[in-house]
């Protein structure tokens, strides 16, 4: 039964973004305004951790099975692919080594300052 609760509250919160998605003039996909919805009924305990987190790590343990059909899309799909593979990789080979790069210089930069904090005496955690 606590399945069925957590997972009743995942969806209500799926159909709610669903119909903002719908209503809202933004370009925004309903799974971001489920997120956000999310986040912010755990921050401000609208929604609590309890209400959502086995059928939560339930639905992250299942995730890879959701690109299976998708991927075997691309068998079919590879007559089309193959003229443009090289404009694809370089799509998608750059940008996620920039945002690699960049993700990777931001977190070491941040490292390094909380550790210059800690040692210049002020602790900021």
């Amino acid at each position: 039964m606590k399945y069925l609760k957590q997972a009743f509250v995942i969806l209500t919160i799926t159909l709610i973004a669903e119909i903002l998605a719908n209503v809202l003039p933004l370009s925004l996909p309903a799974s971001i305004y489920g997120m956000l919805i999310l986040f912010f009924g755990l921050l401000f305990g609208v929604i609590q951790l309890e209400d959502v987190e086995d059928a939560g790590e339930w639905l992250m343990i299942i995730m890879p099975m959701m690109f299976v059909v998708p991927s075997a899309g691309f068998i079919t799909s590879w007559p089309s692919l193959q003229p443009n593979l090289i404009p694809w990789i370089v799509i998608i080979l750059v940008p996620t080594v920039l945002v690699m790069g960049v993700g990777g210089l931001v977190a070491q930069f941040l490292q390094n300052r909380k550790d210059g904090n800690k040692e210049g005496g002020r602790d900021n955690d």
